[in-house]
């Protein structure tokens, strides 16, 4: 039995792991010079490898197809990974919401320890090989380089999707999937910055313990607390990130996000510390009290979403300014006018279509011996470890199952 996977990502490597591990003769074909290459950026370069979690807390995080996910992390659960990782030396830690990294902070030794299973497994590993084409004719594959065309009897697809294409993500993956006949639902940027329209002074604010709401055609979808930024083009952060897994395929114009600078103040404790801050100063300007609330940089936009003058002198506040004040603290709005690119993002959204391929396998529904896992499919998860244990896990699956196990 000979197979080939093409991809030597995180998916690409547990494929091919798993099945030189089940007798099969594995190749993988890697477009770069060294397998790994977006896992070795992944995590800033620390490598979330997965989330110290039960499975179905992976799969309240998995936002498109959760439950195709269930043969696959039956395969290779979170903890299946981890000591699979430990076993090669990997020290692991856990860190806050149970992101898993190395203790080193280098994803470079995860990388290690997935080239040495592969050694030991005796996975043949051909670098600098770009895929161009792949064909089935007859009963065998035959895959198309920049070297040359090899026949094998079974493929795993594992190309990853669009993002950080200076790794190689150029949508090789897609082609191949679409010229074979499958369907590839629409591919948009998951886990990125969301654009708006903000002053340019805000860029560079960092907010912690804050709280966004979002809400599409006037009602509220979800909210996360946590830290996020501004930046030269709207907003970003770690529950921005999340937020865009949520609503990248909504209808933008009608989304719109509220920051609660103060979510752990109710509105009428926050209203109160207002009184005793306008009564302490009366003669100083409205702008001069507002640092103690908030960092100084977004109090223009405070001010002016509230339609307040900033040197307005704190006396003259009336109750309805004061409350109002306080509505725009709890609630600063913030309008979507769209996502970053593809390569300021962590993952795709989209893929192959999953109705086209068998959950228990990872197997072409339409062409047999044609195998997908990782980013390539149509599954995608928010931040915290999830989206690379799912390439594990389905790689991990298509290996297996390629190699007749």
């Amino acid at each position: 039995m000979r197979i080939a996977v093409i991809g030597g990502g995180a998916a690409g490597m547990a494929a091919a792991y798993a099945a030189a591990s089940y007798g099969a003769e594995t190749v993988i074909f890697e477009r770069n010079e060294k397998l790994g290459k977006k896992l070795f950026i992944s995590g800033k370069g620390r490598c979330n490898l997965t989330n110290d979690s039960d499975p179905k807390q992976h799969m309240e995080n998995v936002v498109s197809n959760p439950r195709f996910l269930f043969s696959a992390y039956h395969a290779l659960s979170p903890n299946d990974l981890m000591a699979l990782l430990e076993g090669k030396g990997v020290l692991l830690k856990t860190e806050r919401g149970g992101r898993v990294f190395p203790v080193s902070d280098k994803s470079s030794d995860v990388i290690r320890a997935w080239v040495e299973l592969l050694s030991e497994a005796h996975v043949k590993v051909r670098l600098n090989e770009r895929v161009l084409s792949l064909t089935k004719k007859g009963e065998e594959f035959c895959v198309e380089t920049s070297v040359g065309a090899s026949f094998f009897d079974k493929v795993i697809v594992c190309t990853g999707g669009m993002t950080y294409q200076a790794t190689g993500s150029s949508g090789d993956g897609y082609r191949f999937a679409q010229k074979l006949g499958h369907t590839v639902t629409e591919l948009v940027p998951s886990l990125v910055g969301i654009k708006a329209d903000l002053p340019a002074s805000l860029a560079g604010l960092s907010l912690k313990n804050v709280e966004i709401t979002v809400h599409y055609k006037n009602k509220a979808l979800f909210s996360e607390f946590g830290e996020m930024l501004f930046t030269h083009t709207g907003i970003s952060g770690p529950i921005i990130l999340s937020a865009s897994g949520r609503i990248n395929r909504l209808e933008m114009k009608a989304i719109s996000i509220s920051i609660d600078l103060k979510p752990a103040l109710s509105f009428e404790t926050l209203d109160a510390r207002l009184v005793r801050e306008l009564g302490a100063a009366p003669n100083k300007e409205i702008k001069s009290i507002m640092p103690s609330l908030m960092p100084k940089s977004i109090i223009p936009l405070v001010l002016s979403q509230a339609d307040l003058k900033p040197d307005a002198p704190c006396h003259s506040l009336t109750k309805e300014q004061r409350r109002a004040l306080c509505r725009v603290i709890k609630s600063i709005l913030i309008a979507p006018t769209g996502f970053e690119e593809f390569n300021g993002a962590i993952v795709t959204a989209g893929g192959v279509n999953v109705s086209e391929v068998n959950a228990k396998d990872m197997q072409s529904k339409i062409v047999p011996g044609l195998y997908f896992a990782g980013e390539v499919l149509d599954v995608d998860a928010l931040t915290g470890g999830y989206n690379l244990q799912i390439a594990f896990s389905t790689g991990y699956l298509a290996g297996k199952s390629a190699a007749g196990a």
